[in-house]
């Protein structure tokens, strides 16, 4: 699980609590560097490492190693796993792929969040192509959570990443009152994702969803 820009692993706890109670899977939390307790100052190259570095962890290890993985991210952590779900897809162990209301790139997401900055957004390092890897995920299916009253990321970056997606089962499922933060306590939501695990990842009991 790839959390957002603001808080950390600690402040989406309860988000963990419901999909372990609800839908009976495991869940791997990762907390960036410079975010919550880890050391270190975040940036796009790192936090890929990070991401990346979790991914291997899971691999390396006996008890998940034969694991079928569902990759989920919110807000820039969708970014995160777009880019790694991107470069991992062809190794076969990753099911699936959950975003939930994320952006096209840090450079049109700029314009939206501080409207005076638009004219500086090619100075920005950070770039996170979202809108230019996901039409690169051949290979894992996808589930697009939309909340459609999200006030940071307007709601069109996720349909525009919806649309550009080439994954070879997409679902799009919009969250008419939901917020950018708040967006899981919809009706429908988790409902949704146990959905996605059954009828896409091949994921029918609760045995199997452990597994994940």
């Amino acid at each position: 699980m790839f959390h957002g820009n603001a808080g950390n692993i600690g402040h989406r706890l309860p988000i963990a609590r419901m999909l372990i109670n609800f839908i009976g899977c495991n869940v791997f939390m990762l907390e960036y560097r410079g975010y919550g307790l880890s050391t270190g100052e975040p940036d796009e190259s790192g936090l890929f490492i990070d991401a990346q570095t979790a991914l291997n962890y899971l691999r390396s290890r006996a008890e998940t190693s034969k694991h079928k993985l569902i990759i989920y991210g919110q807000s820039l952590g969708g970014a995160v796993s777009i880019k790694l779900v991107a470069k991992n897809q062809k190794d076969g162990d990753i099911a699936g792929l959950i975003l939930e209301n994320t952006f096209l790139s840090m450079r049109k997401l700029i314009p939206s969040v501080l409207p005076p900055a638009k004219y500086l957004t090619l100075l920005c390092h950070q770039v996170w192509p979202s809108e230019s890897l996901i039409p690169t995920i051949t290979s894992v299916p996808i589930l697009f959570l939309s909340g459609l009253q999200d006030e940071m990321i307007p709601p069109r970056h996720m349909r525009q990443l919806y649309e550009l997606s080439a994954a070879p089962t997409k679902i799009w499922k919009p969250l008419p009152a939901g917020d950018h933060n708040s967006s899981m306590l919809e009706e429908g939501y988790f409902e949704a994702i146990s959905d996605f695990l059954e009828n896409v990842a091949g994921v029918t009991s609760k045995e199997e969803k452990q597994r994940l």
